[in-house]
């Protein structure tokens, strides 16, 4: 685990991101996958605060809401609207990083909305 938490840091230190925007834990029907993915998100956000970046999580659906305005949305319209609202001429490369395009979108939104609000 310390790979992960040393990757993490150093692509924060390479890109020098503003905050961390996550998505929050899922249930899934196999244990040992939700519990390796719950140390990955711990390590993620550890990495993140001791960036001292805000770190934000979204729940899936709220993700797929903001993105394709359906809440239960699957991968692949969630892929198609990240390439349209981002202009992209390719599919991202992995559906995991379409998945962290549209969390990023997610944040962004929120964070006008929450900046128009105050």
């Amino acid at each position: 685990m310390s790979v992960l938490y040393k990757g993490i840091t150093q692509a924060i230190k390479t890109y020098q991101p503003e905050v961390l925007s996550i998505e929050e834990t899922f249930y899934g029907k196999n244990v040992k996958t939700a519990l390796l993915m719950g140390h990955v998100r711990g390590i993620s956000m550890l990495a993140g605060r001791h960036a001292d970046l805000d770190v934000s999580e979204y729940a899936a659906r709220k993700v797929k809401s903001a993105v394709t305005g359906n809440g239960a949305a699957d991968k692949q319209q969630v892929l198609y609207m990240v390439k349209r609202l981002l202009k992209l001429k390719e599919d991202p490369v992995t559906m995991d990083a379409s998945d962290a395009l549209a969390i990023a979108i997610c944040h962004g939104l929120n964070y006008k909305l929450a900046k128009l609000g105050s």
